[in-house]
């Protein structure tokens, strides 16, 4: 039931503060959020905005400070107590059920029963009631669907449906968009807008500027767990939210790349996937080069990519390495070949959660660090000192389990992964998505640096600026098949745009 009373802020944060082994994650934070606003939280990865909203969902317990929820101190002590509260999230990490149906996912822990006295689950109603929120958020999708059988998008979808469906009061968005089209965008946007006209507060996480200025109300920047500052949105620039992100100027999205392609290092000829819809796939890839995939979702880019690395089976074509045929079956057979790949699901098929930040990073390389039969410690701690140093990782120690680290610091870490496999051949699918603009920045210089020691880099991308300021050369995917070529001399998003549409 939504709050009637004006006077006081729907939500109060007043100096919360958490801490970890070795870190301060938040230290004494205190900002207002209005009813029916839309309130942006920005900050750098680690800047603690996911640990403040885990705070008040009762997935940590905070160490100090007081939450106000329409002016009455609440302590959730889980997700249940916050869901029952009046408080919802969308988490950016997807953790969903996928082997049961949408409807189980979206009903999970309060199905509706035949009769409240038994535990018999009203299927029918189950279905309904879901059918009915779907309709309402302008989502189609079956009930019925088993959830591994969706897109990420699609679940992403899903995911926001359930919030919804617990007729919130405040609901917490951790970078929503990340995994969705252009058009479902749209469709949230819609959702949020009827969300704030009834009275629901929003707390909005995400690093695309455009979306912030576009929704939001007003905007809270966070740096090294502290709070910064709250600006209304329709006063603040994308350069001021970058700089108090940062603590300094960026002047620049995109760093300068020098060297030009030389010699081709990978040809893709007649392409094609077992079960999926990719047919007849040629590209080539040059020493230096840094070639991107676009499309709109369902195009067939993360498939490429995937068969080219054997995650997938092919139906057909040949993959060449320096001139030499390779017959690449699995990930093994890939990453002998100097093939690597940074996944788009980096919780689904990236990080190991219950293990450390040094066995993540060493994992992919293990016969390096051997003395004789034994792993060598020593050698592998080297390496994971270099992956943080280079990378510029946030993490108490080499021993801290990876999953307690922000997104873009996991993210680093599984770049790093690969580095340490000396690829010759690096594909990177959405590797910036749901990360700050300082650590965008800093892959790619990565990636620029790779290129110029004569490495190939593949980028599949949904951000077309990513595309364009990074790229040599793009091919945009549509239906599954190569829609055209463009030379960075002919890059827009026009063109990209209408060759997406070309066989959808």
């Amino acid at each position: 039931m939504k709050s009637k009373n004006k006077s006081t802020p729907l939500l109060e944060f007043q100096g919360v503060s958490k801490s970890f082994p070795g870190v301060r994650a938040l230290d004494g934070v205190s900002f207002k959020i209005e009813r029916g606003s839309v309130h942006a939280l920005m900050g750098e990865n680690g800047a603690g905005k996911s640990t403040l909203m885990k705070c008040l969902f009762g997935v940590y317990k905070k160490d100090a400070g007081r939450i106000l929820l329409d002016g009455k101190e609440v302590d959730f002590r889980n997700s249940k107590e916050a869901l029952d509260g009046g408080v919802a999230m969308v988490h950016q990490e997807l953790n969903q059920a996928l082997k049961l149906t949408v409807m189980d996912n979206v009903w999970l822990g309060r199905f509706p029963k035949v009769l409240g006295c038994l535990p018999i689950i009203n299927d029918s109603k189950c279905y309904e009631e879901t059918k009915k929120i779907f309709s309402e958020l302008g989502i189609d999708t079956d009930p019925r669907e088993i959830m591994e059988n969706l897109s990420v998008s699609k679940r992403q979808m899903v995911e926001i449906a359930k919030a919804v469906s617990y007729d919130s009061r405040v609901i917490v968005f951790d970078e929503p968009t990340s995994s969705l089209n252009e058009r479902e965008a749209e469709r949230l946007f819609e959702i949020i807008k009827k969300l704030k006209e009834d009275g629901c507060a929003i707390i909005y996480i995400s690093h695309k500027m455009d979306e912030i200025l576009r929704i939001s109300d007003e905007v809270t920047v966070m740096r090294d767990g502290k709070f910064v500052q709250t600006r209304s949105a329709r006063e603040v620039t994308t350069d001021e939210i970058i700089r108090l992100m940062v603590g300094r100027e960026l002047k620049d999205r995109y760093p300068e790349k020098k060297t030009k392609p030389s010699d081709t290092i990978l040809r893709v000829k007649g392409l094609s996937g077992r079960h999926t819809h990719l047919r007849e796939i040629d590209l080539k890839l040059s020493k230096g080069e840094i070639l991107g995939v676009a499309g709109l979702d369902g195009a067939g880019r993360t498939e490429l990519v995937e068969t080219i690395f054997g995650l997938r089976e092919r139906d057909g074509g040949v993959i060449e390495i320096q001139g030499t045929e390779k017959r690449i079956s699995s990930p093994a057979d890939a990453k002998r070949a100097g093939l690597a790949l940074i996944t788009e699901e980096r919780r689904e098929s990236g990080i190991l959660g219950i293990l450390s930040v040094l066995e993540n990073s060493t994992v992919a390389s293990l016969e390096k660090y051997r003395t004789g039969p034994f792993l060598s410690t020593k050698k592998r701690l080297r390496a994971t000192k270099w992956c943080i140093e280079s990378m510029r990782v946030k993490t108490p120690s080499e021993k801290t389990k990876i999953s307690t680290l922000s997104g873009g610091n996991q993210q680093k870490i599984i770049l790093g992964r690969w580095l340490l496999t000396e690829p010759k051949i690096l594909m990177l699918d959405e590797p910036t998505r749901g990360i700050d603009v300082g650590a965008k920045y800093e892959i790619y210089k990565l990636m620029i640096d790779l290129a110029e020691r004569g490495r190939g880099i593949i980028l599949v991308s949904s951000e077309m600026g990513e595309l364009i300021g990074l790229c040599d050369r793009i091919i945009v995917m549509s239906g599954g098949r190569v829609a055209g070529e463009l030379l960075r001399s002919d890059f827009s998003q026009e063109e990209i745009i209408r060759l997406a549409g070309k066989f959808a």
